[in-house]
């Protein structure tokens, strides 16, 4: 059974009371009911974003390094204390700062990170773009220098910490332009290729892509899937991230797209998927995605916006 302990009860349930981590924390100490699989999710204010941590007999893989250098710091500092073992490699899955906005930080605390050759590539230009964005709101919690890991190289491969064994798949576009799944013993990690309670990051338009990446995952045959945003779960999962871009694809296709959509279509559209998903966290995401998937729609049919 999982135990999804706020951050104020942690430090019971672990004796860790000298743990100084805000209750905005949330920390599921067995996932999937693996006892060496653990999450941190952060706050909404850093979107609710989940971060994992494989537990070996030597130290800590982690997967992800978060959105907010705060939220990275407590991340590591509830793996190590809960677990009495250090972090010692992380891995980052996609270029949102949502994944790789830690690496700093954890570089600090001796960390290695790493991401593929094509993810890492791409991180300088998102940080620099995502900080015009945010780092107004969020100052001075947030990066100012380019929070960049190191290579593996650009192919799927093994890698080892901890006395752990991963597998690090490289995939192409999906809700970033070039992704990173980790496979180890049945669990799988997606990154937000998978939301579960959420709707999807869909910002860059290629959901045909991203359909493949699904089909790309199912036959890994995982048993676990530990999503970017939302409680992990079975494989079951990956058939309903599929059902979602479906019906996203769909519905755009429902209002025959062509050149620049009108609020009234985009509105029809945000309706109707609303309807569909009721109660889905962070449905603003729809307000970028929806324009993105009907440019793609239009651009297909020869009328590009």
């Amino acid at each position: 059974m999982l135990r999804l302990v706020s951050a104020v009860l942690l430090a019971l349930v672990a004796g860790c009371a000298s743990v100084q981590v805000p209750a905005r924390a949330q920390v599921t100490l067995t996932s999937a009911g693996d006892s060496r699989v653990g999450t941190y999710v952060s706050s909404p204010w850093g979107f609710s974003t989940s971060s994992y941590w494989i537990e070996g007999p030597e130290g800590l893989i982690l997967i992800d390094t978060q959105f907010l250098p705060s939220e990275a710091e407590e991340f590591v500092n509830w793996a190590e204390q809960v677990t009495g073992k250090k972090a010692v490699l992380a891995i980052v899955l996609h270029p949102n700062p949502d994944k790789f906005n830690g690496t700093n930080v954890l570089h600090k605390r001796g960390i290695r990170v790493v991401t593929s050759e094509q993810v890492r590539a791409l991180i300088p230009h998102v940080h620099q773009i995502r900080t015009e964005a945010f780092y107004d709101r969020y100052k001075p919690d947030y990066p100012t220098e380019v929070p960049l890991p190191d290579s593996f190289g650009p192919s799927t491969t093994e890698l080892s910490a901890a006395g752990v064994t991963v597998k690090a798949h490289v995939m192409g576009a999906g809700c970033s332009e070039s992704h990173v799944v980790v496979e180890y013993e049945g669990h799988l990690f997606p990154g937000d290729l998978v939301a579960n309670d959420s709707h999807s990051w869909l910002e860059i338009g290629r959901t045909d892509e991203w359909l493949v990446r699904i089909d790309e995952m199912k036959a890994l045959k995982p048993k676990f899937v530990h999503p970017g945003r939302g409680p992990s779960g079975s494989a079951g999962l990956l058939d309903a991230e599929r059902a979602y871009l479906e019906r996203v694809i769909a519905e755009v296709a429902a209002e025959k797209p062509q050149g620049t959509p009108s609020k009234e279509a985009l509105g029809n559209i945000r309706s109707r998927i609303l309807s569909a998903y009721p109660g889905l966290r962070f449905d603003a995401f729809l307000g970028i995605g929806l324009p993105a998937e009907w440019a793609r729609q239009a651009k297909a049919a020869g009328s590009a916006p």
